[in-house]
């Protein structure tokens, strides 16, 4: 090799380190993942959502029932002496109606008589329903003039209420012919303000709650 050629090899092995030093520094070098950003720890919720307590539904229920059972279409079959009420404003029953010893009235002043088993066609005349009759004097489980503890304490009291459990109780209010007429009571007449449906159910409230009244 000529002195010429190898100034010229030595030249340019000297250019191709320059060029791979210049590319090694214009590299920039690759960045460092961010720092992990430490765990928020918080504490649990409660999604337990609180039991409503039976106890004190119970008693909210019962004055939906003392309302209905204070209503004329009710009271006046529940009467505090023995002459049973009519109209709106519940005054003592014409003809000198009496009880009688099965609440059924007296001779020819039966219950029957007039009362037939649906109401007659026309305002004012005698209503109807199947076994139209007062409670028996020897247990008359009066309405009339009874507190709101008063009516409940005896309600729920089987010596004083016709001798009815709870559950006979609700049967009685929720489908006795009887006391279905009070939301159908002819022409002439207001029916129970309160509807049936709320009636049932806040029975149902009640009972299930242990029949609690007012004070307790």
């Amino acid at each position: 090799m000529t002195r010429r050629n190898a100034s010229r090899a030595l030249a340019a092995v000297a250019c191709g380190a320059l060029v791979l030093l210049a590319v090694q520094c214009s590299s920039a070098p690759e960045p460092l993942p961010p720092a992990a950003s430490p765990a928020v720890v918080t504490a649990p919720t409660n999604t337990v959502a609180a039991q409503p307590d039976p106890v004190a539904q119970a008693k909210e229920a019962w004055p939906i029932i003392y309302a209905v059972l204070q209503h004329p279409r009710c009271a006046n079959c529940h009467p505090a002496g023995d002459v049973p009420l009519q109209g709106d404003d519940s005054h003592p029953h014409a003809q000198n109606v009496q009880r009688g010893p099965d609440g059924q009235g007296v001779a020819a002043m039966r219950c029957d008589t007039c009362h037939q088993t649906s109401n007659l066609d026309g305002p004012h005349l005698p209503p109807g329903a199947p076994n139209w009759h007062l409670p028996r004097p020897d247990m008359p489980l009066v309405f009339v003039g009874k507190s709101s503890q008063e009516l409940c304490e005896q309600l729920r009291d089987p010596m004083r209420n016709g001798g009815k459990t709870p559950e006979q109780l609700f049967e009685h209010m929720a489908s006795d012919p009887l006391v279905m007429w009070g939301w159908d009571p002819g022409p002439g007449r207001q029916p129970v303000s309160t509807s049936h449906e709320k009636l049932v159910w806040a029975l149902r409230v009640w009972i299930d709650g242990g029949c609690g009244c007012p004070g307790e």
